[in-house]
C-alpha cells in the first residue's frame, strides 16, 4: 500500500474542499487535472438531473481508486462518499454569488493557496461605478492637456475665462463659425497650421476679449488679429469704418493692407489704407468717415482721427506708438482713442517687445484684460544665428564690411545705421564695390521709398542700407543676413533689427559691429544674445551696468560717430583756383562808372 492509497483510506468519508485545495487534490489524484478549460468542467455538471458521460466517468474513476480488494457494496459506498465533496463544491459555488461578504476568495486554475494581494478582483457594480471618471476628473484631464499644449508652444497667458488654444484653422469654422471662404484663403496663402500666438490670440479675439499680446518677430502676429476682424464683421455694412489698424510706418501699413486683401478675397469687404488724415480730407472731403461707408477695414498711420462706428481698434507695434517725444506717437494715439467713441469698441495691442508702461496703461483702461506672450519677454528669435564682431574703431567697420563682401554673401542683406547722414555716406562707399546696393530713409520721397522696397522684394537690390525706419514689422521674404553697422542703442531696437531675418521658422544670421565707444551698451545686447542660445564671451556679461539716466540718454541721443568716408575731403571742396576774389570798393566804383559811360553812349 503506497502513500496515495493510504491517503484515500484515511480520507474516506471526509469533506475535501476542491475549490480551495484543488492543486493538492490534483497532486493526490483525487480529481482530474484542473488545467483543462472551465468549459470542460461545466460540461460535466448535470443541470437537469441527468448524468453526463463525463460525470459517470468521474464517478467510475473515483470508485476504481478504492482498490481491488473492496466489494461492490464498498465501491458503491465509495461513489457516494467521493461524490459528496464534488456536490458540496457545486453548492458552495452557487452560494458564493449570494454571500459575497463571507465568501472566500476564488482561486484561478492550477493555483494552490494564494494571498489576498494576488487574487482576482470580483466584478462589483458599486466599485465599477466608482471607477468611472467623474465630470470633475474629466475637466481636470482636459485642463492638463491644454496646459501641456501651452507648455510645448511656450504660451504664457494671464487673465480670467481664457478659452482653449486652437490646433488647426478648421476648428475656427466648426467652433466659431468662420466663413469657409476665409479658410480657403488661408490655405491658398500658404498657412497650414497656426503659430503659437495665433493659437491663443485668435480664440480670445473671437470671444471679443481685449488683449495685450507679445510674440517674437516673424511669428504671425498680423494673421492673429486679421482673422478675428474678418470673422466678426461677417458682411459689409454701410456704417463707415468698422475696424481700424494703426501702424507706426507707412511701409508696415502697406504690408498689413496687402495681407488683409489676400484673406478677404471673395468675401466682399473693402480694405483701404490712409497715409495722412489731411490728405484724406482733401481727397474725399471733410466727412471722410461717411465717404468711406463702403470700406470696412482701414490700415493707417497714427494721423487718422477715427469715428463713432469703429468696433475694433488694433494697435500694431504698440510699444513704439506709446513712446513719447519726437520719435513717438503717444499724443496722436491718445487722440485716436478718444475719437473712437463707440460703446461696442474692442481694443487689442500687439508688439514683438514688451513695455512696462504699455502694460500698466492697459490694466487701467481695458476691460477684463488678457495678457499673452510667447516665450520669454523681450527675447530675440531663436532661429537667428547672432554674432558680435569687434572692429576697433569707426574705420574698422568699413574694412569689415568690405571683407564680408569679398568673402561672398548670399543676398538679400539689410544693413542698419543710426542716422540718415550715415546711411547716405555708407551708400556712396558701397556703390563702387560692384554690388547692387540702395538706401532708404525718411528724407526720400514716398515714391522713391516704394520703388526701393519693391525692387528689394523682387531681387533687383542685393543690399539695402536703412535706418530704424525698416526695423519695425516689415516682412521681407528670405532675408539671409542682417548687419548692424552701428551698434543699437537699446536691446528692444536690437531685437527688432535682427527680427527682419529668421522669420516664419526659417534660419537667418545677424552680425553686429562694435567698437570701444559701444562698451556702455554692450552688456544689454550680449544678455539678449545669450538668452537666445548663442555663444557670448563671459567678460561681456560681467560688465558693469550703466545707470538708468545714462541709458535713457543714449536711447534718445546716440553717440556721435565720425563720418564714413575714404575719399579725401579736399575733393568735396571747391578748388582754390576757382574761388571768387573779393572786389574792393574802388574796383566796384570803377566798374560802375564804366557801365554808366557805356549806357550814355
Amino acid at each position: 500500500m503506497d502513500a496515495f492509497d493510504l491517503f484515500r483510506k484515511l480520507g474516506s468519508g471526509a469533506k475535501f474542499d476542491l475549490r480551495r485545495f484543488g492543486k493538492d487534490a490534483e497532486r493526490f489524484k483525487v480529481v482530474k487535472s484542473q488545467s483543462k478549460d472551465s468549459s470542460n468542467q461545466l460540461a460535466g455538471i448535470s443541470f437537469f438531473g441527468k448524468e453526463t458521460q463525463e460525470n459517470t466517468s468521474l464517478e467510475s474513476r473515483l470508485s476504481e481508486d478504492d482498490g481491488e480488494e473492496g466489494s461492490d457494496e464498498e465501491q458503491a459506498s465509495g461513489k457516494r462518499k467521493w461524490t459528496e465533496p464534488v456536490k458540496a463544491a457545486r453548492k458552495k459555488k452557487k452560494g458564493a454569488k449570494i454571500k459575497t461578504d463571507d465568501a472566500e476568495p476564488e482561486k484561478s486554475e492550477g493555483e494552490g493557496i494564494q494571498w489576498m494581494s494576488s487574487q482576482e478582483k470580483v466584478n462589483d457594480p458599486k466599485k465599477e461605478s466608482k471607477d468611472k471618471p467623474s465630470l470633475k476628473r474629466l475637466k481636470q484631464l482636459h485642463q492638463e492637456k491644454v496646459n501641456r499644449i501651452r507648455h510645448q508652444n511656450r504660451i504664457n497667458v494671464h487673465g480670467t475665462d481664457i478659452p482653449d488654444p486652437i490646433s488647426t484653422f478648421e476648428e475656427l469654422q466648426k467652433e466659431y463659425d468662420l466663413d469657409p471662404r476665409i479658410v480657403q484663403n488661408i490655405k491658398a496663402a500658404g498657412f497650414q497650421t497656426p503659430t503659437p500666438i495665433q493659437m491663443q490670440a485668435i480664440p480670445l479675439m473671437m470671444l471679443k476679449r481685449e488683449i495685450l499680446a507679445s510674440a517674437p518677430t516673424g511669428s504671425g502676429k498680423t494673421m492673429a488679429f486679421c482673422l478675428p476682424l474678418l470673422a466678426h464683421l461677417r458682411q459689409p455694412l454701410n456704417k463707415g469704418f468698422r475696424a481700424l489698424i494703426i501702424s507706426p510706418t507707412r511701409e508696415l501699413a502697406t504690408q498689413t493692407h496687402r495681407e488683409l486683401l489676400k484673406l478677404s478675397e471673395g468675401v466682399g469687404f473693402r480694405v483701404h489704407m490712409l497715409n495722412k488724415g489731411v490728405e484724406a480730407v482733401k481727397k474725399y472731403g471733410p466727412k471722410t468717415a461717411k465717404k468711406f461707408g463702403i470700406f470696412q477695414i482701414v490700415s493707417c498711420s497714427p494721423s487718422y482721427t477715427g469715428n463713432q462706428y469703429v468696433e475694433w481698434l488694433v494697435v500694431d507695434e504698440s510699444d513704439k506708438l506709446f513712446e513719447d517725444g519726437k520719435t513717438g506717437f503717444r499724443e496722436q494715439l491718445a487722440t485716436i482713442f478718444l475719437a473712437c467713441s463707440s460703446h461696442k469698441i474692442h481694443r487689442v495691442l500687439f508688439s514683438a517687445t514688451f513695455a512696462t508702461d504699455v502694460e500698466q496703461w492697459c490694466k487701467l483702461n481695458l476691460d477684463n484684460l488678457v495678457c499673452v506672450n510667447i516665450g520669454p519677454r523681450n527675447s530675440a528669435a531663436e532661429t537667428v544665428e547672432q554674432q558680435l564682431l569687434f572692429v576697433g574703431s569707426e574705420n574698422g567697420k568699413l574694412l569689415a564690411m568690405r571683407n564680408l563682401i569679398n568673402q561672398g554673401f548670399l543676398p538679400p542683406v539689410l544693413v542698419f545705421v543710426q542716422s540718415i547722414d550715415r546711411a547716405r555716406e555708407l551708400f556712396h562707399e558701397l556703390v563702387y564695390e560692384g554690388i547692387n546696393v540702395d538706401v532708404i530713409h525718411a528724407d526720400r520721397t514716398q515714391q522713391q521709398r516704394d520703388n526701393v522696397v519693391s525692387s528689394f522684394r523682387s531681387g533687383k537690390i542685393w543690399v539695402l542700407i536703412c535706418t530704424a525706419l525698416m526695423a519695425r514689422g516689415i516682412d521681407f521674404k528670405g532675408i539671409n543676413l542682417v548687419i548692424n553697422y552701428d551698434f543699437p542703442t537699446t536691446a528692444v531696437e536690437y531685437i527688432h533689427r535682427i527680427g527682419r531675418t529668421g522669420r516664419a521658422g526659417h534660419k537667418g544670421k545677424a552680425i553686429t559691429f562694435f567698437t570701444e565707444d559701444d562698451k556702455p551698451l554692450l552688456r544689454s545686447i550680449a544678455t539678449v544674445i545669450k538668452k537666445a542660445g548663442c555663444p557670448v564671451p563671459d567678460y561681456m556679461i560681467g560688465l558693469k551696468k550703466i545707470k538708468s539716466k545714462l541709458k535713457r540718454q543714449l536711447a534718445t541721443k546716440p553717440p556721435r560717430r565720425s563720418t564714413i568716408r575714404t575719399t579725401p575731403r579736399i575733393l568735396f571742396e571747391k578748388k582754390p583756383g576757382k574761388r571768387k576774389r573779393r572786389k574792393t570798393k574802388a574796383e566796384a566804383k570803377a566798374k560802375g562808372d564804366a557801365s554808366e559811360v557805356i549806357s550814355n553812349s
